[in-house]
């Protein structure tokens, strides 16, 4: 999931089975659109919000409890995304998850604590995870949480891979409670941010180390979830299985990477890169 929540959704890969490339571009479609709507552009608020709630509606015509007799909205969208979730008898409430993250991300640009970033990351990335078991019919309890491990853990990877493109858009995802416990300030991430590198010298040295440490603790517990999550790559079928291993590699990788820059997200963003497949599918196929 990331350098948006969507980086790492199997877009018709080849990996994935034929019959299911289809579902996956529309649940993909759905998501990356309304994901669009909060995030890009230059609409207010009021606008960003009236337009999800377009994609609430849609949701609801689906169910056949629309409140109004209007044109089904974005019908490039809810038409096939319709027949999808008939064919595979996909949940509407996960598609209405996302859309209540989308919204929150349009009004809310500060985390008090793990739990409300935790519940964020429920909404955000768990019900990409949980429609993809349903496509597989491997949607059962013990499966369902693994899944949910490896997409929160991949969320979190992103929020600590983009900590300087989220601040240029007005977000923290770092909890306020973890900054204070730290002593890591807002103030101090500014000017990090303004300089592209930690301020490590002189009256900086104290609050780099804290950022250090911050850091260290996040990094570790998003490394924490994909682990725990990984029996389910073997549960999968072989194809899909891969592709889950491949995507929980590329996380603990953009972990790596994070520590290898001693947490200095300000001056570069880790990503992965072409070299990195190569060390990605042996990783994958033997662990």
């Amino acid at each position: 999931m990331a350098v948006d929540h969507y980086e790492n959704f199997p877009v018709a890969s080849l990996l994935l089975p034929r019959e299911l490339r289809e579902a996956v571009r529309d649940i993909y479609r759905f998501a990356r659109t309304a994901d669009d709507v909060a995030d890009e552009g230059d609409a207010t608020t009021e606008e960003r919000l009236a337009a999800l709630a377009e994609f609430r509606r849609g949701l609801d015509i689906l169910q056949g409890c629309s409140p109004t007799d209007l044109p089904l909205p974005h019908p490039h969208i809810f038409v096939p995304l319709a027949a999808t979730m008939a064919r595979h008898n996909l949940e509407a409430e996960l598609f209405r998850d996302l859309i209540s993250a989308f919204e929150q991300d349009v009004v809310k640009h500060r985390y008090e604590s793990d739990a409300e970033l935790l519940d964020y990351c429920r909404r955000s990335a768990n019900p990409v995870g949980r429609l993809l078991l349903q496509l597989y019919d491997r949607h059962r309890e013990d499966n369902l949480e693994y899944s949910d491990a490896i997409c929160t853990g991949l969320q979190l990877t992103n929020f600590w891979q983009d900590v300087a493109v989220d601040w240029r858009k007005g977000r923290i995802y770092l909890p306020r409670t973890k900054l204070e416990q730290f002593g890591v300030s807002e103030d101090w991430m500014a000017r990090c941010i303004e300089a592209g590198k930690i301020l490590n010298s002189g009256k900086d040295t104290a609050a780099s180390q804290a950022w250090h440490r911050l850091m260290a603790a996040q990094v570790a517990q998003a490394r924490a979830l994909l682990l725990q999550g990984r029996p389910l790559t073997r549960r999968m079928p072989f194809r899909a299985g891969l592709e889950l291993r491949l995507v929980v590699q590329g996380g603990l990788l953009i972990l790596e990477r994070i520590e290898q820059l001693h947490y200095d997200v300000f001056q570069r963003r880790p990503v992965l890169r072409t070299m990195d497949w190569p060390r990605m599918a042996l990783r994958a196929l033997f662990h």
